[in-house]
């Protein structure tokens, strides 16, 4: 056979073959190296501090009178007049209403005719008292006489003091029979009508003795707990926010309502709004105190294994891992951390989105 003979056509073609090769190897293992080192990904960062927090609390409410007062008669009887009605002012004095008087009256004139009997009899004693006297002196009568005399003048004085007494008693139960105002204030409330019969102590109207308002609110007992005399509230109206009031709770109920278990709460309004009249359905809201919390961006917050979770930053080798935390409560802008977070620990921040565990990651401002 005959032996074959390498052209120099076929040379060049060799060499060209194998430069592209070596060009080929080259850009495959720059792309590989760039593969296997990939640039650091940029992120915003924070360390983790616990923080003295504060919990917003809201809660409705009524505006009430600072001291109002129910008013009723001493005494049961027929209610002849009640000419109160809710909203009037009244003053000092006025009168309210008015029951039947006739059986005080004829008290009151039966306590004077006992009493003018009794001045008859104290006079009669008196006047025998004397003579007995004046007679023991001139040795015409005898001691047990005199004695006799004095006991009778002062059994006679005896029921003279008590028919005054029962005579003071008929005059305050015909004063008794009208029920006066014993403050300026505003009708509130009202009871029966004329006619009925009221029992003693039964409410007929209820005044707001003066104009100071309050802000009452039905509280739960975790709320008490943390809230004191003096803790600053702001109220609006519920119908109308930018109507508002700021006020310090004035009273704080000492026993739990048997049917809601909440407790009431005033909170004195310093100088109310016309509008928040008495009646007017009212929101309050607090502020009270959590103690120290660990509060995050709302922006750091992710989710795995379907729970909110962080991107943790190793500031040794500025790698990232996730891990799931309990969150406590959170709104538009801020997450409070109940666990899964210690102090001094670096946490992402921004671009939380294209990481995975491992990367490592470049702090912005930071040198690369």
């Amino acid at each position: 056979m005959r032996g074959s003979r390498t052209t120099p056509r076929q040379v060049l073609s060799l060499a060209l073959v194998a430069a592209v090769c070596s060009l080929t190897l080259a850009a495959c293992g720059r792309e590989a190296e760039t593969e296997a080192a990939p640039s650091p990904r940029p992120v915003r960062t924070t360390t983790v501090e616990k923080r003295d927090s504060s919990i917003p609390q809201t809660f409705t409410g009524r505006i009430e009178a600072e001291d109002e007062v129910s008013v009723a008669f001493r005494i049961s009887g027929r209610l002849l007049a009640n000419d109160t009605k809710i909203g009037d002012r009244v003053e000092a004095g006025q009168l309210l209403a008015r029951l039947e008087s006739q059986n005080e009256l004829n008290t009151l004139r039966q306590a004077q005719a006992a009493l003018a009997a009794a001045q008859g009899q104290l006079t009669q004693a008196r006047n025998h008292y004397e003579r007995q006297e004046t007679l023991l002196a001139q040795g015409w009568t005898t001691r047990a006489n005199f004695e006799v005399a004095t006991q009778a003048q002062q059994t006679a004085q005896a029921q003279v003091n008590a028919a005054e007494a029962q005579l003071n008693v008929a005059h305050d139960l015909v004063g008794f029979t009208e029920l006066r105002a014993d403050a300026p204030g505003k009708i509130t409330a009202t009871g029966p009508s004329a006619g009925e019969v009221v029992q003693a102590g039964q409410m007929i109207a209820r005044i707001a003795r003066q104009d100071g308002r309050d802000a009452v609110f039905d509280v739960p007992a975790q709320l008490v707990r943390s809230a004191s005399t003096g803790l600053q509230v702001s109220v609006s109206l519920a119908g109308d926010p930018k109507t508002m009031a700021e006020g310090r709770v004035r009273q704080i109920g000492a026993q739990a309502d048997p049917v809601t278990r909440t407790f009431e709460v005033k909170v004195g309004l310093t100088d109310p709004p016309a509008a928040m009249q008495l009646g007017a359905t009212v929101n309050g809201r607090v502020e009270t105190s959590s103690g120290p919390v660990i509060d995050i961006p709302a922006t750091a917050l992710t989710r795995m294994n379907r729970q909110p979770a962080v991107w943790i930053v190793d500031p040794s080798t500025n790698m990232v891992s996730v891990r799931n935390v309990d969150v406590m409560r959170f709104d538009q802008s801020q997450v409070i951390i109940s666990q899964g977070l210690d102090t001094g620990e670096i946490i992402v921040t921004a671009g939380v989105q294209a990481l995975h565990p491992g990367q490592k990651v470049r702090v912005l401002g930071s040198e690369p």
